[in-house]
């Protein structure tokens, strides 16, 4: 299939060592040769063989751009399977896009965003699930949703499938060839053994489903919920966790009005805190607006971090929180431990059956064991 030939900057703009250029498509040698020129000007590239390193320099109308090293990529053997070229130019600005602009100047078109991983796709080289990974390799913050991106851009995904589809295919192409020749071929004790099929099948991909909600998780942060009534010691939780004074602490109950949002890293892993208002009943309506969005959030939240305030007893908004929670992945944290403590915690694992930590948020401890339990 005859397609135009694209070119892109490959690398981010800006100041550096090294940019990178990229080239594809039928007429990426014939754009090449009229570029790019070595010392000797001896041969050219589309005369080299593929994937091999050359020394040289680009130019304009005899005028020299830049001097840069050129790899040759033949098709099918590149990320596109097309004929493909990377020009290795200096890393300023100014001289990459002037790289770029010669290249566009000798016949290439730029390249709509992921044009160079869609025309991957399309010639065979990646499936769906692998240009999925492509994006997320280039936008992971953190090791866990790289190594995971890393996994599927292998092709761990599409080879489960593809096992699951196979034996999909066998029962199927079985079953028509016994009723299409019921002599020779018999159903007869077949039921089990394509119910077992089946039920493996099923737990296979249902598997499948699961691993992509924790791979979202993973890719995008766990979006956790700090609940708990007004001066438990949310806000400074948040602080502590963030590492700086992100939300306003006073002892006025109700200080946190709307919801406060930090990332940070737990042992590779993202987490999303959100900072919410006390939970109580209110006559105050701004308030009252900041109860009923912090219930919002923990509706929404991958994770719950209820905090109660273990120097003041219980009540009825406590136990509302808990039964809420009940069904949600969540921790309970009994904070102000450093205080007497009115609340046991063998009372609260009467009304939950969630992991239960002491903690001082204001004398920093328990903290690690909260990461841990996280993590």
């Amino acid at each position: 299939m005859k397609t135009d030939t694209i070119a892109a900057i490959a690398t981010g703009l800006s100041n550096a060592g090294i940019s990178i250029v990229r080239i594809s498509g039928d007429q990426a040698f014939a754009v090449i040769d009229k570029i790019f020129q070595t010392k000797s000007k001896a041969k050219r590239l589309s005369e080299m063989d593929s994937h091999t390193v050359h020394y040289g320099y680009i130019v304009d109308e005899e005028e020299i751009i830049d001097e840069v090293m050129v790899i040759i990529m033949r098709a099918p053997r590149s990320y596109t399977m097309e004929d493909s070229i990377e020009i290795d130019c200096h890393g300023g600005i100014t001289v990459t896009k002037k790289v770029l602009e010669t290249v566009l100047k000798a016949g290439a078109r730029i390249a709509e965003p992921g044009e160079f991983t869609k025309r991957a796709f399309l010639n065979g080289r990646i499936d769906l699930s692998q240009a999925e990974a492509v994006i997320d390799i280039i936008h992971a913050n953190n090791e866990l949703a790289l190594k995971n991106s890393m996994k599927q851009l292998k092709g761990n995904v599409l080879h489960k499938v593809k096992e699951v589809r196979q034996s999909v295919i066998l029962d199927t192409a079985y079953i028509e060839a016994a009723l299409d020749d019921p002599e020779h071929i018999s159903l007869e004790g077949f039921s089990e053994k394509l119910r077992e099929n089946v039920s493996r099948s099923i737990k296979e991909l249902s598997e499948l489903i699961n691993t992509s909600e924790n791979g979202r998780m993973i890719k995008e942060g766990i979006r956790t919920v700090i609940l708990g009534r007004p001066n438990a010691g949310k806000s400074s939780l948040l602080n502590l966790m963030v590492g700086e004074e992100r939300a306003i602490v006073t002892d006025i109950a109700g200080t946190t009005r709307d919801t406060i949002e930090e990332s940070v890293f737990l042992n590779g892993l993202c987490l999303n805190l959100i900072d919410t208002a006390g939970i109580r009943e209110t006559s105050d309506l701004v308030e009252k607006l900041g109860v009923e969005k912090s219930l919002k959030s923990a509706k929404e939240a991958d994770l719950i971090i209820y905090v109660i305030d273990a120097s003041t007893p219980l009540n009825q908004d406590d136990e509302e929180i808990l039964e809420f929670i009940k069904d949600r992945k969540a921790i309970v944290l009994l904070n102000k431990s450093d205080l007497d403590p009115v609340i046991e915690e063998e009372k609260i694992s009467i009304l939950t059956n969630k992991p239960i930590l002491k903690i001082s948020a204001i004398h920093q401890t328990g903290i690690k064991e909260l990461e841990q339990t996280i993590t």
